[in-house]
């Protein structure tokens, strides 16, 4: 298959350029090479490559910032998508789009399934809304995958952090009334190829298995690494950060290995194998 990969240069994107590349013919593009947010540039370069598919790993992702620079954040997350969205018809390619645990308001106490109802929280969720709603606007086989807690070897990212912090500090804050399910990218990477593999449809929900808090994240990671910090609990309050956070954004992955086949493993395996 040919492969386009859109924001290859970020943590998920460089992932998936190296995993896709193993197999497919795949070319990897950034802001440098064109401007998602730019709709006839967009669809100049997609018209161009003529990919089978194009995966959209390019986001805005900072959560406080698109708070404060909300025009921004639609145009990277939603209008970003439905141009990628309108290039794909135009070439009849596959889009697979990148979305978040954020499209919840988090007052779940069970995994979220894919058909449950959204209400995002905060400006970066409700962007990230607007690109999925924009791309099933335009496309009727529109690959939506929602991941959470994303972590991997390029960029920063919450595994990366604490392990600088627990280098430089002797006590570490990290809440612990936020649930979620830390996602390596790798192992995403590998998901997104089975989905194309099997050409899904529709949206799925992928990250690793199992849930914690982010102080219980947190403590695993300070024990791997042997970090001298001890890992404390606090409340989301005590933070008063700009963006909202659902309290629980468990995804459940049964209609992911419904259609793949596929077991997503344990996010304590995962983050073994990124830490050794």
């Amino acid at each position: 298959m040919s492969i386009l990969i859109v924001g290859a240069h970020g943590m998920l994107g460089s992932d998936l350029v190296t995993i896709l590349g193993d197999a497919h013919q795949v070319k990897g593009t950034d802001i440098e090479d064109f401007d998602i947010t730019d709709r006839e540039e967009t669809l100049k370069a997609i018209t161009g490559m003529r990919p089978e598919w194009v995966v959209n790993a390019a986001a805005y992702t900072q959560v406080d910032r698109c708070e404060e620079d909300q025009t921004t954040a639609c145009a990277v997350n939603g209008e970003g998508a439905a141009n990628l969205a309108l290039a794909c018809k135009a070439v009849k390619a596959r889009l697979i789009h990148v979305s978040t645990d954020y499209v919840f308001d988090g007052t779940s106490r069970t995994p979220y399934r894919e058909d449950d109802p959204v209400n995002p929280i905060s400006v970066y969720g409700q962007s990230k809304l607007q690109g999925e709603s924009a791309a099933r606007a335009i496309l009727d086989d529109v690959t939506i995958v929602r991941t959470a807690g994303l972590y991997g070897k390029g960029g920063a990212n919450f595994v990366n952090t604490i392990m600088r912090l627990a280098q430089e500090r002797d006590e570490l804050t990290v809440v612990d009334d936020q649930w979620v399910s830390p996602t390596y990218s790798v192992d995403l990477s590998r998901a997104i190829e089975a989905l194309m593999r099997a050409s899904a449809r529709g949206t799925f929900h992928v990250v690793n298995s199992g849930s914690c808090t982010w102080y219980q994240f947190a403590r695993r990671i300070v024990q791997l690494t042997g970090g001298g910090s001890t890992v404390r609990p606090i409340t989301s309050s005590r933070l008063n950060r700009p963006a909202a956070r659902p309290a629980f954004s468990v995804l459940s992955t049964g209609k992911y290995t419904e259609v793949t086949g596929r077991e997503m493993r344990s996010w304590e395996e995962a983050l073994t194998e990124y830490l050794s």
